[in-house]
């Protein structure tokens, strides 16, 4: 079922999610994902379930989170000998993690199977007191599946850190440090065998097509006409941008965001994620009104913000 959903290696996890169990958010319908037939098959668990099937996946290294591309899941040459040749995988399903009786889940000593609640926990806090001294969202900081990425791979070095979904050179040399000291801590203090000791990382290089974008939007190319240069549909082309984007680099698309969104409503939209608690576009919609603004809108000024306040 999740193979099925993954095989051109477009979604991310949440969005990988809400199709297997049939959640029509706005992002699937605009994908049209809600038609798919595997829409709704896995309805029989929840959330929890199949984000600690996805998370055993990366561990197994079937999939891993495509770095350049802002969590995108993508299967690795061992996941797809498993598709062809299945073996067993014990899973460790998620547990309410508000009862104090799941201690013996969260992760110590190299055990964990998800990403670890504690750390989380501490990397929220952190990014909490660098967001007020900054005056910024949170989300400006470092956003959610950066944080949960880190709670996995126990970042310690400044180059491992560059290996963390949404986090790049720039992101990493402004905000990194204090969130390599508070790993460094946290690993030695528990004793934690850190996947990175084990495991070898290839990162797929996409630095050419990043720089073709960023030399384009120099130049104020239409969206459209950088997409049509190099094969991309334009979903293709804002999950690149917010890659740049989130990993610290700046872009500056007034001239395009001017010609298509309405001066009000990027107004509106730039507003709103100045005072939001999440980056998240479903939460934006639902604040702003489904009716009067669209997704397209919101992630282009989103990008905006993120660019202007964020880098």
């Amino acid at each position: 079922m999740i193979t099925a959903c993954i095989r051109k290696e477009q979604c991310k996890a949440n969005h990988l999610i809400n199709v297997i169990i049939g959640k029509n958010s706005a992002t699937v319908k605009s994908f049209k994902h809600h038609k798919l037939n595997v829409f709704g098959k896995g309805a029989d668990n929840d959330e929890k379930f199949w984000n600690a099937v996805i998370r055993q996946t990366l561990i197994n290294r079937l999939l891993v989170k495509e770095i350049e591309n802002y969590g995108i899941l993508k299967i690795t040459p061992e996941g797809k000998k498993f598709l062809k040749d299945p073996y067993t995988i014990m899973l460790t399903q998620d547990h309410d993690y508000d009862s104090a009786d799941d201690d013996e889940f969260f992760a110590s000593g190299g055990k964990t199977s998800s990403a670890d609640k504690t750390l989380f926990a501490l990397l929220k806090d952190l990014r909490k007191q660098i967001s007020r001294k900054e005056n910024l969202p949170p989300f400006v900081i470092f956003q959610d599946p950066s944080l949960e990425d880190m709670a996995i791979q126990y970042p310690i070095k400044m180059d491992e850190l560059l290996q963390i979904t949404g986090v790049g050179a720039g992101k990493a040399q402004k905000y990194g440090k204090p969130f390599l000291d508070l790993i460094a801590k946290y690993v030695e203090e528990n004793e934690i065998i850190r996947p990175m000791d084990m495991v070898v990382k290839s990162v797929v290089n996409k630095s050419g097509l990043k720089v073709y974008i960023i030399k384009s939007i120099d130049r104020k190319v239409p969206l459209e006409d950088v997409a049509l240069a190099k094969n991309l549909s334009i979903e293709d082309l804002l999950l690149e941008l917010e890659s740049i984007v989130a990993s610290g680099t700046k872009l500056d698309i007034n001239y395009y965001i001017d010609e298509y969104v309405d001066p009000y409503h990027q107004e509106e939209i730039f507003e709103y994620f100045h005072t939001a608690e999440t980056d998240s576009i479903d939460e934006a919609l639902k604040e702003l009104g489904e009716e009067e603004f669209t997704e397209e809108e919101i992630r282009l000024v989103r990008l905006k913000f993120m660019s202007e306040v964020g880098n």
